[in-house]
């Protein structure tokens, strides 16, 4: 699937849904009320920006990855970039031999940028730019750079790593239709 950098995210009427990465059987969803633009969607057949990434990025990449799951799905995608599907046998969250990250994905990070903006991403974006030399667009590479997914966090919501999170949210539990309280 390919979206354009820095793009308006396509489900722009959709909530985003954080998982609570504490134990994963819960999580928080709301409609945004911030902008939602689009990074780290290449495609084949389509243009898409390579290069080194500048120091620290990959790393805090990484750890924003490590430490977010937003719009998980109980599917998976694959990178439509790497030359062969994953055998069967092979785990899908451990990378390929000779790759640094895994090349199938569930869900999407958040990203905020200057006030009222996020970048919307997928997870495979990590796989993108370590084993694809895919380079993100400066305003994400600095928001990344910025951004400290292990920094204090409400009380309220300790396991998941997102700074907007709107006051009349509810964390839900994955087998309940009540918040949990």
């Amino acid at each position: 699937m390919f979206f354009e950098d820095l793009g308006r995210y396509p489900h722009r009427d959709g909530d985003d849904t954080f998982t609570d990465l504490t134990d994963g059987m819960r999580s928080v969803g709301f409609r945004p009320d911030y902008a939602r633009l689009t990074v780290g969607w290449p495609a084949a057949g389509h243009r898409w920006t390579t290069g080194p990434a500048p120091a620290g990025f990959t790393d805090r990449l990484a750890a924003v990855l490590d430490a977010q799951q937003v719009n998980a799905v109980l599917g998976l995608h694959e990178c439509a970039l790497c030359p062969t599907p994953l055998p069967d046998a092979h785990p899908w969250y451990t990378p390929r031999p000779g790759h640094l990250r895994a090349s199938a994905g569930t869900g999407e990070i958040r990203v905020p940028g200057t006030p009222g903006t996020v970048f919307a991403a997928p997870h495979l974006i990590g796989h993108y730019v370590a084993d694809h030399g895919y380079l993100p667009p400066r305003p994400f590479v600095e928001a990344v750079l910025a951004f400290d997914p292990y920094g204090p966090w409400p009380a309220r919501f300790p396991g998941i790593r997102f700074p907007w999170i709107p006051d009349d949210a509810t964390l839900r539990h994955v087998d309940e239709d009540r918040p949990v309280v």
